[in-house]
């Protein structure tokens, strides 16, 4: 006898389908777990220094080397992961709150307002991603909390341009048209009928400009601009060990691979959510299980 899945059952079905995302995913919550459980998993303090053991390879307890101050490198790799989760995370919801309230507001009012927003959100995307942070950040000056402004100021453009061209293509809608005749006012029209439309698509973008973040945050610290020593950060590891990378290659290389595999398991899940989120991809959302 057929048994009707539920909607949740249909979401899964539709993510595991998509073995790339499902290995996004599991590599995704591995990183997350390793940020999290940084200060138990950890086989040293990041900040310990082994003056004897400095740049050292294959010595007991250091797994992955040590660098120029005698500090494990694999401390340092799990702890940075907390950083470059944080600034990207937080960035993109920055971005995505900002960003998406200007570009409704702009899509739905038109006129003056919409040339003022957008317009700016074209002269600011008119600039390389790393011109306008290594700006924003040189005048703020660099810490945590000013990353995070900086990248989301970054990305508040993208989620407004995302935002804009969705509602101008949804408030003339039956739906939205209904709501007026009711005499619902502007904000609820936005935020009750039209966000929950756009939503999919933000989150979706959103989950891959994670990656961006991330990758945004480790230029800006290679370049010195980033959260500063001693505090470790995979962009940190990845300028210090520039100098020793005839000598001592780990240093570099195993921090900008924990980059790369983070960024590309942010792109992998990305796919599997545009998956369930876009009807015309969902192809066998509606199946009955037997």
């Amino acid at each position: 006898m057929p048994v009707r899945l539920t909607q949740q059952q249909k979401i899964w079905l539709t993510f595991k389908r998509n073995k790339t995302a499902m290995a996004g995913l599991v590599i995704g919550v591995l990183i997350v777990l390793m940020a999290v459980f940084a200060p138990w998993i950890s086989p040293m303090d990041p900040l310990d220094q082994d003056a004897i053991n400095r740049l050292s390879w294959g010595v007991e307890g250091h797994i992955l080397g040590t660098d120029d101050f005698g500090r494990d490198v694999l401390s340092r790799i799990i702890w940075g992961s907390r950083v470059s989760l944080m600034i990207g995370g937080a960035s993109v919801l920055l971005g995505l709150l900002v960003g998406t309230a200007l570009g409704m507001i702009a899509g739905y009012y038109r006129g003056k307002v919409e040339t003022v927003i957008m317009r700016s959100g074209d002269v600011m995307m008119s600039f390389p991603d790393l011109i306008l942070a290594i700006a924003v950040t040189a005048a703020m000056g660099a810490s945590l909390t000013n990353l995070i402004i900086t990248i989301g100021i970054v990305m508040t453009p993208r989620f407004a341009r995302m935002a804009y061209g969705s509602v101008i293509s949804l408030k003339e809608s039956e739906y939205v048209l209904a709501a007026r005749a009711i005499g619902a006012r502007t904000p609820r029209i936005l935020f009750r009928h039209i966000f929950p439309n756009i939503f999919g698509e933000l989150l979706v973008a959103g989950t891959l400009w994670v990656g961006e973040a991330i990758r945004l945050e480790a230029n800006l610290a290679f370049i010195g601009l980033g959260v500063q020593p001693p505090t470790p950060t995979w962009g940190n590891m990845t300028r210090e060990g520039i100098d020793v990378l005839i000598s001592a290659p780990w240093i570099s290389i195993f921090a900008g691979l924990s980059i790369l595999i983070t960024i590309l398991s942010f792109n992998m899940l990305g796919d599997g959510i545009r998956d369930i989120t876009d009807p015309k991809l969902r192809g066998g959302e509606g199946m009955e299980q037997a």
